[in-house]
C-alpha cells in the first residue's frame, strides 16, 4: 500500500501564530476617552461604588477605597494619548465626589461636610494610591507612544537614506 501525501498548507506570510494572552487581550473594550470623558466616567463610577458600598457593605470606606484602584486603573488605561495628563488629575477629584455617599456625616449641611473631610482625611492613603496608579499608568503609556513615535521616524529616516 502506498502512502498518502497531505500537500502541506502553506503558512500566510508574515503572519506568525499569536499566543492566547494578546487574543483575549484584543477582545478587551478599548474605548478612548477624552480628558473631560475619563473625568465624568471615574466620578460616575465612583458614584456607583459608594451606592453599592453603602447598599452592600454597609458604607465601608476600606471597600471603597479598595474598589477605587481600580476605576483609577481603567480610568488611565481607556483616557486618549493625547490626554493621558488628564488621568491622575480627574482620578482624585472622583474619589472626593463619589465618597459623599459613605462618608457617615450626622445630618445636615454642616455634619455632612464634615464627614466627607473626615473621610477625605482618614482615607488619604486609598487616595494617594489610585492617584499613584493612574499616574505609573499614564507614565508608561506615555513612554511607550514616545517610544513608538520615536522607531517610526528611524524607520522612516533610513527608508528615506536607502
Amino acid at each position: 500500500m502506498r502512502s498518502v501525501r497531505h500537500p502541506q498548507v502553506p503558512a500566510q506570510a508574515g503572519r506568525r501564530p499569536r499566543p492566547p494572552a494578546s487574543a483575549a487581550a484584543r477582545r478587551m473594550p478599548r474605548p478612548r476617552l477624552t480628558g473631560l470623558g475619563g473625568g465624568l466616567f471615574a466620578c460616575a463610577a465612583m458614584l456607583l461604588v459608594a451606592g453599592i458600598c453603602r447598599l452592600l457593605f454597609g458604607s465601608s470606606l476600606f471597600a471603597y477605597g479598595l474598589l477605587f484602584l481600580p476605576v483609577a486603573a481603567l480610568t488611565a488605561l481607556w483616557v486618549r494619548p493625547a490626554d493621558l495628563i488628564t488621568a491622575p488629575v480627574c482620578v482624585p477629584i472622583a474619589f472626593a465626589a463619589g465618597v459623599w455617599p459613605v462618608s457617615g456625616g450626622s445630618g445636615g449641611f454642616g455634619g455632612e461636610l464634615m464627614g466627607v473631610v473626615s473621610a477625605l482625611s482618614l482615607h488619604a492613603g486609598w487616595l494617594y494610591a489610585g492617584t499613584l496608579v493612574a499616574g505609573l499608568i499614564a507614565l508608561v503609556r506615555r513612554a511607550a507612544l514616545s517610544g513608538r513615535r520615536r522607531a517610526a521616524r528611524r524607520a522612516g529616516s533610513s527608508s528615506a537614506a536607502c
